[in-house]
């Protein structure tokens, strides 16, 4: 998985399938086979944690991406890639993850 790539990824029972953003680093050979993702939604509350995305072909409707939702995801949980975004609206999730984290 690829920094920037929307996938649709098995959350788990209670966060049900999804699609989300990636947003680790890649890493040629890393120790576990995890990704850090956050998750789409079209439910926005347009709060400081959520960054809305530009139109996606392969998303309908507004979507926003939802920072508070971060979360480390076993590879084996992706299903299907769905395209990516750009350097820009990539940029500024990472810049709002760093804000929530206070890095």
């Amino acid at each position: 998985m690829k920094p920037g790539e929307v996938w649709i990824v098995d959350l788990g029972t209670v966060s049900k399938v999804r699609p989300v953003l990636v947003v680790s680093r890649e890493d040629t050979d890393p120790p576990r086979a995890l990704s850090v993702v956050v998750p789409f939604t079209r439910a926005g509350r347009g709060s400081r944690y959520e960054i809305p995305m530009p139109n996606l072909r392969f998303i309908s409707g507004d979507s926003v991406v939802n920072v508070q939702g971060i979360q480390a995801v076993e590879n084996v949980h992706f299903q299907r890639r769905l395209g990516a975004i750009g350097a820009n609206p990539l940029r500024q999730v990472r810049e709002v993850i760093r804000w929530m984290l206070e890095l």
